[in-house]
């Protein structure tokens, strides 16, 4: 397999030294080992092209460097050749992002479908997938096995192993002990979570991708109902303020039974020093429903040099890259067959629990709602919020972010 991605890669990387050398201009994230695997990468493709690349700083904040690139792809700017995206801006972006399809041969196929799908926008491809990211169950698997509690399937058997755990846990002196933590706050992790409990239950997508308004139905009210009797009872009343790391801080402190999390948390739950060290378990969310995330590169419509741009898209998204980033980042492949792969799979033990949970993911709205898509994410958040904090019963939030989602996108017209 690893011949054939290496000729698969010179032959990429040929085509696109056949044309005239020029300087490719990238962004990608400016954080440690994430910054040094991009230059390394892209340094690679321009000694086998001929062609140099310059690195471009950008905000470490998601929402400040998206700010940045609306305000530079607005002025028709080509400042900046690729862009590193998050997995909810290609709708938002689509319209100064070239259509990679024409330059990426049968690339797509050999990705996850989902992300695929995700980064099709009206029929383009706005995007290639670089790395993968999903929600995941953590849990104490010391404690399941002290209780006989199987690993939950099911959101009603999540709720009932925590319960039945956490008052053991409390009846023994450990006071402080919660059953579940997870991503409460009234912000994008929000919609993730939430959009993991509605989808998992028949309850649809909030928007699908005929662009359809389905939030407001049973199942979704169901749903989120549910959720909210957590509040208090399985997980603390903080939790309503919770993003990704205060979650983790209770769980690796030992102070929860189940955490909800994306698979960075992994490495940190288990690193020297962690209180549950060696007692955590990773499974996928019940329902077998993980919300999407990751990053994809995209080529900018105003590109000087847009065949260049899209060469070094596709080696940098190539399997050999991919392969590499795994192995020295643990970053997860967008490609099913490198879950397969003997080396990474001696590396990231845990990756045919990823191949699976990224099979079954789950995309939020973002392709078919476009430059809307923050707007109802941050109504959906809202209106979830205000039904965990007990300020509206599931059934009239949903109806009525039904209705503010029809003036959002102008009576379902996305």
């Amino acid at each position: 397999m690893l011949r054939a991605i290496c000729i698969a890669l010179a032959c990429g990387l040929a085509a696109a030294g056949s044309a005239r050398a020029a300087e490719i201009s990238i962004s990608c994230s400016a954080v440690g080992l994430e910054l040094r695997l991009c230059r390394e990468g892209a340094e690679r493709w321009a000694r086998a092209t001929g062609n140099t690349v310059r690195l471009v700083s950008t905000p470490n904040s998601a929402s400040e460097r998206l700010a940045l690139y609306q305000q530079l792809l607005a002025a028709r700017s080509p400042d900046i050749d690729v862009l590193q995206i998050d997995v909810v801006w290609p709708g938002i972006l689509a319209r100064h992002l070239l259509d990679l399809r024409p330059y990426a041969g049968g690339r797509p196929a050999q990705n996850f479908d989902s992300i695929i799908a995700n980064d099709t926008v009206r029929g383009r491809l706005v995007a290639m997938p670089w790395f993968a990211d999903v929600g995941l169950l953590y849990y104490r698997k010391d404690l399941l096995a002290k209780y006989g509690v199987a690993v939950p399937r099911t959101w009603p058997a999540l709720a009932a192993a925590a319960r039945r755990i956490q008052d053991g846990e409390r009846a023994a002196g450990k006071a402080r002990m919660w059953g579940f933590v997870w991503q409460g706050r009234a912000y994008e992790g929000l919609t993730c979570d939430a959009l993991e409990w509605i989808a998992s239950q028949g309850g649809g997508h909030i928007v699908e991708a005929d662009g359809r308004i389905s939030i407001d139905n049973p199942r979704a009210a169901h749903a989120i109902g549910a959720a909210a009797r957590w509040v208090g009872t399985l997980s603390p009343r903080g939790v309503l303020n919770y993003a990704e790391e205060e979650a983790r801080g209770v769980f690796q402190s030992g102070g929860a039974v189940f955490m909800r999390n994306w698979p960075y948390a992994w490495a940190l739950v288990e690193s020297a020093g962690s209180p549950v060290r060696g007692r955590v378990g990773v499974a996928e969310l019940p329902g077998d429903v993980g919300a999407l995330g990751g990053a994809q590169l995209a080529v900018s419509r105003y590109s000087r040099h847009p065949r260049l741009a899209a060469s070094l898209v596709m080696a940098l998204t190539g399997p050999a890259e991919q392969k590499r980033r795994a192995l020295a980042g643990s970053f997860n492949p967008t490609l099913p067959a490198l879950y397969r792969d003997a080396g990474i799979r001696r590396a990231n033990p845990y990756y045919g629990l990823m191949a699976r949970a990224l099979a079954h993911a789950v995309a939020r709205p973002a392709a078919v709602t476009g430059t809307r898509y923050n707007r109802v994410s941050s109504a959906f958040a809202n209106a979830v919020h205000a039904v965990l904090a007990g300020q509206a019963d599931a059934p009239t939030a949903l109806r009525s972010l039904e209705g503010q989602l029809m003036r959002i996108s102008r009576g379902g017209r996305w």
